[in-house]
């Protein structure tokens, strides 16, 4: 199901059919280092049917990014469950040949606008490993605000936390 498009972007809900496809960044070293690893295909399989209930339960999910154009999957978008008496957070995770060219912004920023317009999110939260510097430079784009630091369980440290209200 379609969420939400852009200019350049179709952001639609998770299928356990795309489980070849989220293993071109979930099961990529290089992708996955700034969030706990790669994945193994077992795994990102059992992470497609969270998200698929998820979604079902919540309304929300990440959501699979694809080029408008070509219909070519470039990554997920979209958000994780409140823990930990923490916010909905947003994450976003995209193939390497894809970096660089806004489609990170491009996609949180259409994500963000949905959560605001159709869903009863009041606070969206984001952490970001302390090295990942382009990362950060999209939360700050995107309007996020440091607000200290938050332990994070899937890297197993402690990581910058944004806030967006929405």
């Amino acid at each position: 199901m379609t969420i939400c498009e852009t200019e350049r972007l179709i952001l639609r809900t998770l299928e356990l059919d795309d489980l070849d496809s989220v293993m071109s960044f979930w099961g990529d070293i290089e992708v996955m280092k700034y969030c706990g690893g790669a994945g193994t295909r077992e795994r990102e399989f059992k992470a497609l049917q969270y998200y698929m209930n998820m979604q079902e339960e919540r309304g929300f999910s990440p959501y699979l990014a694809m080029l408008k154009e070509t219909g070519e999957i470039i990554g997920v978008c979209g958000f994780n469950p409140p823990t930990n008496g923490y916010d909905t957070e947003l994450m976003y995770h995209l193939a390497k040949k894809y970096w660089g060219k806004g489609y990170a912004t491009e996609a949180a920023i259409a994500c963000i606008d949905y959560a605001k317009n159709h869903l009863k999110i009041k606070k969206i939260g984001a952490s970001i490993d302390p090295e990942n510097k382009s990362s950060q430079k999209v939360l700050e784009k995107l309007g996020f605000n440091y607000v200290g630091m938050k332990w994070c369980e899937d890297t197993n440290q402690d990581e910058p936390y944004f806030e967006l209200i929405l």
